[in-house]
């Protein structure tokens, strides 16, 4: 079994106005919200409304995801998670399988 190096993934996405306004909802929800900031031990965080699709290990993006959301990755004030399945799945979201989105602490 060989690996198979991947130079140049797409990374982008578009989602449907619905898909995103049912996702959004979802992401900002206050339970939601609350499990973030517990598994964080955060107070209080707010979505960004930034979310990328993560991308393969390469020698241009060794942290897998674009490059221009790595200094969000680096930083104490933000924190990435992984867009739960079945937020996927209710906001009919099939393509991309994965998404990422990025929340800000706040005071």
């Amino acid at each position: 079994m060989s690996l198979k190096i991947v130079s140049n993934f797409d990374s982008s996405f578009t989602l449907t106005p619905e898909s995103k306004e049912t996702l959004f909802q979802l992401l900002t929800n206050q339970s939601f919200l609350r499990q973030i900031c517990q598994s964080s031990q955060w107070v209080n965080i707010e979505f960004t409304q930034l979310l990328f699709q993560p991308v393969p290990y390469s020698l241009n993006t060794p942290k897998g995801m674009p490059s221009e959301f790595e200094k969000y990755q680096e930083s104490d004030d933000y924190i990435i998670i992984n867009v739960p399945p079945n937020f996927m799945f209710n906001a009919k979201i099939f393509k991309p399988s994965r998404l990422c989105a990025i929340y800000r602490k706040t005071a």
